[in-house]
């Protein structure tokens, strides 16, 4: 058998992204740790680029601590956040572990229904301990155990007790950082000068503490919120305006650019500069559809959430549906109940144009108001969340439940 070589021609197409194609996608998925780090990337290959850090405004230092800054208390964290179980449940499952004996487990209890949303307590100590007839000092001693649970800065007396919280448990509790964190109004402020004179640093070294306090999240309790992101810094910022609701980019989320003509690869640097404006130019339009569009949440907390798809709010602003998911993929937005994701913001209709993400708020509320002797079952949460017109099936309640790390009934009951 005869083995013969054989040429043919073919013709085949195949799809290659660019160079430049390839960064713009990834800056567009990314949030802004992600673009922080890749911009810092091509900042050490390309000596053209520089990167410089952004200090936030003072009386704006960061959008998450609007609300707490610079009036910190007690007081001020009933309307940091919308109450749900997600956080008394979490906190409750901890207890037994740590609180052994059945009379400190009746201070635990007491402390754990004082706990506020925003994870600090909303009542002083000496008034606990009046309710329940023990001294103040063995409501602390309890107290110290709950600060245990994590994340760390639950059950904190104020922001500055919370702050500190978090700095011991990071092992960076140090002089300097101390008096910072009781004088948080010169933080607030930017006092740089009085804070290095107070503290007897340089200013370079007050600096490094405030980008370590700007890391710590000053409402620990709120990540258990429905639609909540984790701690992070927030890529977007949404305020109440005279106009109403005004959405614009947290800038000091990201580092400036500056480009050195002279210096080698300047095209290129100007070409990185160009996509990221290009993708703030994109997130920003994006976020104002999806808040315009979700505007009574904004005014009365995620149960008001509307039904809203990507591929409807992609056709509403002449975008690729794929465009939309990649620009939501990883960013959060700050609002006045707490930092959400975008992507959450999207849901589904389930009927009488109520979104399934306000449902599952919905639910939350009703089970953070039931009797706890008495917890509703799924199929009376069903039948409750049915009222307003949505047709809610009980194995949709405990899907819900579930996702919102809520127990079953059984489980939430109490003895009287």
């Amino acid at each position: 058998m005869k083995v013969r070589a054989k040429m043919g021609v073919s013709q085949t197409q195949r799809l290659q992204l660019s160079t430049g194609l390839h960064a713009a996608l990834r800056m567009l998925r990314a949030d802004a740790a992600g673009l922080t780090h890749f911009l810092e990337e091509q900042a050490a290959e390309t000596p053209a680029l520089s990167l410089h850090p952004v200090l936030p405004a003072a009386g704006d230092w960061l959008p998450r601590w609007s609300g707490v800054l610079p009036h910190s208390g007690p007081d001020e964290a009933a309307s940091l956040a919308a109450h749900g179980p997600s956080l008394i449940a979490h906190v409750m499952s901890a207890i037994p572990g740590l609180v052994p004996a059945p009379r400190d487990r009746t201070i635990a209890l007491a402390l754990a229904d004082a706990l506020e949303p925003s994870g600090w307590l909303g009542r002083p100590v000496a008034d606990i301990a009046a309710d329940l007839g023990v001294s103040p000092d063995a409501v602390d001693r309890v107290l110290i155990r709950l600060h245990q649970i994590d994340p760390p800065g639950l059950f904190a007396r104020n922001l500055a007790d919370c702050l500190r919280l978090q700095a011991i448990d990071a092992e960076a509790l140090d002089p300097v950082l101390s008096v910072m964190l009781d004088r948080l109004d010169l933080v607030a402020s930017g006092d740089w000068a009085a804070l290095a004179r107070l503290t007897g640093a340089p200013e370079a070294e007050v600096h490094n503490r405030f980008r370590l306090i700007r890391s710590f999240n000053p409402k620990p309790g709120a990540s258990f919120a429905t639609i909540a992101s984790p701690l992070r810094e927030p890529d977007l910022i949404v305020r109440q305006g005279e106009g109403g609701w005004l959405v614009t980019l947290n800038h000091s989320s990201l580092p400036a650019l500056s480009v050195d003509p002279a210096a080698a690869g300047a095209a290129r640097a100007r070409d990185m500069v160009r996509l990221v404006e290009s993708r703030n130019t994109t997130l920003l339009a994006v976020a104002q559809a999806i808040l315009s569009h979700q505007r009574t949440a904004l005014d009365q907390g995620p149960a008001a959430l509307r039904p809203l798809t990507m591929q409807t709010l992609a056709q509403s602003l002449g975008l690729h549906k794929s465009t939309v998911s990649r620009v939501v993929a990883g960013a959060a937005v700050d609002t006045p109940h707490g930092t959400w994701w975008l992507r959450r913001m999207f849901s589904p209709d389930m009927g009488a144009d109520t979104a399934a993400a306000a449902l599952r708020a919905r639910l939350a509320r009703l089970i953070a108001d039931e009797e706890t002797t008495q917890p509703l079952s799924d199929e009376a949460l069903a039948q409750a969340l049915s009222e307003d017109g949505a047709a809610l099936a009980r194995r949709t309640v405990a899907k819900y439940r579930a996702e919102l790390r809520i127990p079953a009934a059984h489980r939430r009951r109490h003895k009287p």
